[in-house]
Formats: structure tokens, sequence, C-alpha cells
């Protein structure tokens, strides 16, 4: 089981990487913060100081259209925030 997906890579996760050392990730649903500091440490090679998760719903939505209904739903996930010990940093761009 693969527990980090993704890396999330917005404007807001970037500013925050670049002054307080936290870096975003989309992760299993069913991870818990014990698991996605073991991964992070293990992937990146980085001491993890903190982790905060956030779990984001599915959510459905419709869409009113000439040829009638159009529904979707967008994927339930699941996001961490974590904290790296502080002159350390996860360069995602080094793959690329």
């Amino acid at each position: 089981m693969s527990i980090i997906i993704k890396p999330i890579i917005t404007e807001k996760i970037t500013k925050e990487g670049e002054t307080f050392n936290r870096f975003g990730f989309v992760v299993d649903k069913k991870a818990n913060k014990i698991q996605i500091k073991n991964a992070v440490e293990a992937a990146f090679g980085v001491n993890v100081v903190a982790v905060n998760t956030m779990n984001y719903r599915a959510d459905r939505s419709v869409k009113y259209t000439k040829s009638g209904l159009i529904s979707g739903k967008t994927n339930a996930y699941k996001k961490a925030v974590v904290q790296v010990q502080e002159g350390e940093t996860i360069d995602f761009y080094t793959n690329i």
C-alpha cells in the first residue's frame, strides 16, 4: 500500500514550504499520522516534526443544460501537511 499518492504544488503550499518548512501531500484515506510521518521520512530523507491531516469528502454537482441534466462528482481524498525540521527541505522538482 502506497501511503503518499502525490505532492500538492499550489501557491499557498509553496509559500508555506519557503517560510515554515511545511509541505503538502495527497495521501491514502486510511493512513494515520504515524504512517504518513514514516513514509515521508523514508521517501525524502528528512526529519518530520509535525503532521496535520484533513479529510475532504466527495462533492456531487448537477448542471442543467439544453440536453438535460449532467451530474458529476469529485473524489474524496485526504490531505496531509507535514512540517520538517528547520534547515531541511523537500525538493519536488529534482526528478523533472
